[in-house]
């Protein structure tokens, strides 16, 4: 897997501060897409166990309230299984920290997936730009797109 950006202070993905993964790939390519940049598997970083520390050390900072997966799609095919190994080993590290996961897959679809054990929230849907959202404070792009919580969060 591959990854096109990794924020250590994101304070637009999710609440609070938070550390921000962008993994690279997808195959949705939904119209107005505001990361079209991330649709290449190919395109960014290598993503290694050094970047799994990297992760997990910027996490560990007081004021760090969780961790966002992005991308692209953190549950591509090709991308999945990495990302739940990714979860499993932050929520065995830093257990009191949230986990948000932006996909453009229906919840229904994957609710029954190992990575689900580790995620606080997921935001499902594609994004539709007929439905964009306009105004701040939402944590989706388009009114279609859902907030779901899966654990209730610490």
């Amino acid at each position: 897997m591959k990854y096109s950006q990794l924020r250590s202070f994101d304070t637009s993905n999710g609440p609070g501060v938070r550390v921000s993964l962008f993994v690279s790939g997808c195959t949705l390519k939904c119209k107005g897409c505001f990361n079209p940049e991330s649709w290449d598997f190919d395109a960014g970083n290598e993503f290694t166990q050094e970047t799994v520390e990297e992760i997990i050390r910027l996490l560990n900072q007081d004021y760090i309230e969780g961790f966002s997966l992005l991308g692209g799609d953190p549950l591509e095919a090709q991308n999945i299984d990495v990302v739940t190994d990714l979860c499993r080993q932050v929520k065995a590290a830093c257990p009191n920290k949230s986990i948000w996961l932006w996909t453009g897959r229906k919840y229904e679809n994957f609710e029954d997936h190992p990575i689900m054990q580790y995620l606080d929230t997921v935001v499902d849907g594609p994004y539709i730009e007929k439905f964009k959202i306009t105004e701040q404070g939402h944590y989706c792009g388009s009114s279609n797109q859902r907030v779901i919580p899966i654990h209730v969060e610490k």
